[in-house]
């Protein structure tokens, strides 16, 4: 055990607060020894001092270091060390330095791109046109109350009135479905000759409320076991429905129309190449994190845009202490600490007690030059989307603004979901492709400058299913990108009374504002191999019973097979969507182990 001495040195610098994280100094860990001996005869004081940046000793030693370097080349540069270094600046990286650096940790975050945020980032995607879009991640279920709470963010999420609609594919009826209204739904259920679903589908959903109620609350707290989870559900039947057999049987058993089965399954697929009878339940756990957000299952628009969700974020991390360096991009990690980087054009090694990997797992093999790990896939393709107006829809009784209020949902019907994933997997595109949008500007017209806002222009965000990795390389990227702009298209005029071409608005370079991006594509830009939105593949909320963790990292779930690295991120268990869950249970693990 360190002695009392020890612990003394490692608490944060008394200035801390007043300088801010990047004019911090603290005795180096080496030379305690030394520093201790110079406090006996000449006080604390005289011995930080003379170590301090701007000392006597320090700028004799700076001026021999410079003569010396004269004769060198390319020399790495080493970064005083800290007591976690995070590698990643993603939203679940900044809520972990936030929660550590408020406990008086020093915190380094290092984010290979300009911005932070990761995926979860608001952008100008079309010259000259004033509208940020939420590029990559677009909705909010499962960041906690608690974590907005007690890092004290300002952030807002706006409650949408309509859940869903989804046209009847080759007629001009949809199914909407109005939180506000229950009788008006019930009617929407007849007219698409589901009259019996609609009570069977409040009672599916007060099912899977129950379930959110039990076990969201777990998700920033170690680890349940199965069975301690099974005791907190304290009902069987969902267990067995949602937990232990495909997500398929409890769809067909409950449902008699097949545009309803497929509505309810689409949870299931987000992001997920699976099919509803999938026997390894990868299906299942997609489905469990996409109703149990907030105790709820409700997905809310963040008022401004996702960027504002990660800049409440990053203001809190400045704020707390953390240092926080953009353009940083980590090259190599090792098990006792040290992490190589690449900054302003300069090799540099910084140390950490601890090293938070807010990365997927496959990259943090690479990175520590471990055994390759199995590559994940993503099954998803993303089109943004922005209009001089919303399309007129086939069902003349629906307002496109209630439509397109919730989630609109093309050509989701379950037998052509299941149809698609076999298309898929013969190694064809699906079409129709399914697919459903989401139209941000409606809930949240404040991404939309006022100009913009008033001419009635809208952004769409299209979200495709069942477009798996295997299906695009680096030497077909590009015509991939345009053949699933084109099934997006195609896939979405089939539900419309015209054609959506026309309404797209165009850039100062007279291009249509329309970007489409590939699972190869949020490889390249954001480093989710195989283009996977989870970093992997989703864990249950609960480990196993045979389980029997042994350290703060493996009760919280963030452990991996080294000590001092913890996984920060959507990898971790429980740490897929905008969550900040990883982050939050990684800072937790460091917290508990000090």
């Amino acid at each position: 055990m360190r002695d009392r001495r020890s612990r003394i040195l490692d608490r944060p610098h008394p200035r801390r607060a007043a300088r801010g994280a990047a004019g911090d100094w603290r005795p180096p860990r080496r030379g305690a020894a030394v520093f201790l001996r110079r406090a006996r005869t000449g006080g604390c004081r005289a011995a930080a001092q003379t170590l301090r940046p701007g000392g006597r000793r320090h700028r004799l030693r700076r001026r021999r270091g410079r003569a010396r370097g004269r004769h060198r080349t390319a020399r790495r540069r080493r970064v005083s060390g800290r007591d976690v270094v995070i590698v990643g600046g993603g939203h679940n990286g900044l809520v972990a330095a936030t929660y550590l650096a408020q406990a008086g940790k020093s915190v380094t975050v290092l984010e290979r791109l300009d911005d932070f945020g990761g995926a979860a980032v608001s952008t100008q995607t079309f010259e000259d046109v004033d509208a940020r879009l939420s590029r990559y991640s677009y909705l909010v279920s499962l960041l906690p109350a608690r974590i907005i709470r007690e890092l004290g963010l300002d952030i807002r999420l706006l409650r949408r009135r309509y859940s869903s609609y989804t046209p009847e594919p080759g007629t001009s009826r949809g199914l909407l479905v109005d939180n506000g209204d229950a009788e008006a739904t019930a009617l929407s259920f007849a007219a698409v000759g589901a009259a019996a679903d609609a009570t069977a589908w409040h009672e599916f959903y007060g099912r899977t409320a129950h379930l959110a109620r039990r076990l969201f609350p777990s998700v920033c707290e170690p680890l349940m076991t199965r069975a301690e989870a099974r005791r907190a559900v304290d009902d069987d039947r969902a267990w067995h429905d949602f937990i232990e057999r495909p997500i398929g049987e409890v769809i067909e058993r409950t449902f008699a129309n097949d545009l309803v089965r497929g509505v309810v399954l689409t949870d299931a697929l987000i992001g997920t190449f699976a099919p509803a009878h999938d026997a390894t339940l990868a299906a299942n756990r997609c489905f469990l994190y996409h109703v149990i957000g907030g105790e709820t299952g409700d997905w809310d628009v963040p008022a401004g845009g996702m960027g504002a969700v990660t800049g409440a974020l990053e203001n809190a991390a400045r704020d707390a202490g953390a240092t926080l360096v953009s353009g940083a991009e980590v090259t190599a990690l090792t098990p006792d600490g040290e992490v190589s980087y690449r900054h302003l054009g300069a090799e540099r090694t910084i140390a950490a007690t601890t090293i938070l990997a807010n990365v997927a797992p496959h990259v943090l093999a690479r990175l520590l030059g471990d055994r390759p790990t199995e590559r994940p896939e993503g099954a998803q393709v993303k089109v943004n989307l922005l209009l001089e107006r919303l399309p007129r829809l086939r069902d003349s009784g629906v307002d496109p603004a209630a439509a397109f209020g919730g989630t609109f949902h093309i050509n989701e019907g379950y037998s052509q979901l299941e149809g698609a994933y076999r298309s898929a997997t013969a190694g064809e595109l699906p079409s129709p492709l399914p697919a459903e949008i989401y139209c941000h500007s409606l809930t949240d017209p404040s991404i939309l400058s006022p100009e913009l806002s008033a001419s009635g222009a809208h952004t769409l965000t299209v979200f495709g299913l069942h477009t798996p990795d295997r299906l695009i390389t680096p030497e077909n990227n590009d015509a991939m990108r345009a053949s699933l702009t084109r099934a997006v298209l195609d896939s979405l005029d089939s539900v419309l009374a015209e054609p959506v071409e026309p309404l797209l608005m165009t850039d100062a370079a007279g291009r249509p504002c329309l970007e489409t991006k590939t699972t190869l594509d949020l490889d390249d830009a954001l480093h989710l191999p195989g283009g996977n939105i989870f970093h992997g593949p989703l864990s249950w909320p609960f480990a196993d019973d045979s389980d029997a963790p042994a350290t703060p990292a493996e009760r919280w779930g963030v452990a991996t097979t080294h000590e001092r690295i913890l996984l920060c991120g959507a990898g971790a268990r429980r740490g897929g969507g905008v969550s900040g869950i990883g982050g939050h249970n990684a800072a937790m693990a460091v917290l508990e182990s000090r």
